[in-house]
């Protein structure tokens, strides 16, 4: 990495897991360790303002690894059908590996999903979980009810298929213009609420994040198979946005995990990617006559990706577990940069309470 991407006061390091190869960012002293897990199209790097904040109250030393695929980890085929365990296994390996006392865990958009998965699959590791802008449990695209339904046996709508082929060649290119596709004019217009913009100098490290991810056929957006069912293309088994599926993904079962970490989930009200009607999920995009031949909300409805993170949460709690909800007002996929002020204070009264 050039060391222009990073901070002052944010060091960059590598450690070799059990399972592959990671790099993480680290800054501060304080007793507390706190791991914060990236999203999809980005990197560690989209944390460094809010993770110097977080060390500013002396109270945590924070880690920010990048995943699979992402960053400057090492790049391995990701086996969708496993949904998001590959990167949760990861996780595992990577707290591991620092050998880090029970922590906090924040997951970002599909970092979210990820730090359910473990929490389902590693009990009794995590203080807390702070979900911020996460996915739905039931997966992105192919769903219509609170409970997760799936749309189509074949999840046809869902995975690498529903990914726009220009914006992959704009990552594949390492395009940095402002055209329609990029990945600049893509941040501006969904990462965050417009007209919100971050400074110069964090644009070009943020669209230096999202251009590190990597396109190759097990990584992003993964492969396709053909579908007789409405939109016609149904997930493969490989890749990021086939781990999304609902075909592979289902983490219902974190209401039943034994050990229940408190939970703090936090959004924008203005999330154009998780929310009931997502300007990247098919069945919205065919209900505004984006997408041709949708066969109507009967059949086809948009997902309702926060009522079903909301009902999931509402289970959790019926079932022993805790949780708070917070929307933010004026904001959209991107809480800690967006809203850093009211973030840190959510956060760290939240993870200081337990």
């Amino acid at each position: 990495m050039t060391t222009s991407l990073l901070l002052d006061g944010i060091s960059q390091h590598t450690t070799q897991t059990r399972r592959l190869t990671m790099a993480y960012l680290a800054t501060g002293q304080g007793p507390t360790p706190v791991v914060l897990v990236h999203g999809n199209c980005s990197s560690s790097l989209f944390f460094q303002d809010f993770m110097l904040a977080l060390a500013a109250t002396g109270s945590y030393t924070i880690y920010a690894p990048d995943m699979r695929g992402y960053g400057e980890s090492e790049t391995l085929p990701v086996d969708a059908t496993r949904g998001v365990r590959d990167y949760s296994d990861d996780l595992a390996t990577f707290v591991q590996a620092l050998n880090l006392p029970p922590f906090h865990l924040l997951g970002w958009s599909l970092g979210g999903n990820i730090i359910m998965q473990y929490a389902i699959d590693y009990p009794g590791t995590v203080r807390t979980l702070l979900l911020e802008a996460s996915g739905s449990p039931y997966g992105f695209g192919g769903t219509k009810d609170a409970a997760g339904t799936p749309t189509w046996l074949d999840s046809s709508g869902s995975g690498g298929g529903t990914v726009n082929a220009d914006f992959v060649k704009s990552l594949q290119s390492g395009d940095r213009s402002s055209g329609p596709t990029s990945p600049r004019a893509t941040m501006n217009a969904f990462y965050f609420k417009p007209p919100f913009q971050v400074s110069p100098e964090r644009e070009e490290i943020y669209v230096s994040a999202i251009l590190s991810t990597k396109v190759t056929p097990g990584n992003y957006p993964g492969d396709i198979l053909p579908s007789e069912n409405w939109p016609g293309i149904a997930p493969g088994k490989l890749g990021v946005n086939n781990a999304l599926a609902p075909k592979y993904l289902n983490q219902g079962t974190l209401v039943d995990i034994a050990s229940k970490p408190p939970i703090l989930w936090f959004h924008g009200a203005d999330d154009q990617i998780v929310s009931d009607t997502s300007m990247f999920d098919i069945g919205f995009l065919g209900q505004l006559g984006v997408i041709p031949g949708w066969p109507g909300a009967q059949v086809y409805p948009p997902q309702p990706m926060k009522t079903q993170i909301r009902t999931l949460l509402e289970s959790y709690q019926a079932n022993g577990g805790s949780y708070q909800e917070h929307v933010l007002p004026e904001c959209g996929h991107s809480p800690h940069i967006e809203k850093q002020d009211e973030v840190l204070k959510l956060c760290t009264e939240f993870m200081n309470a337990h």
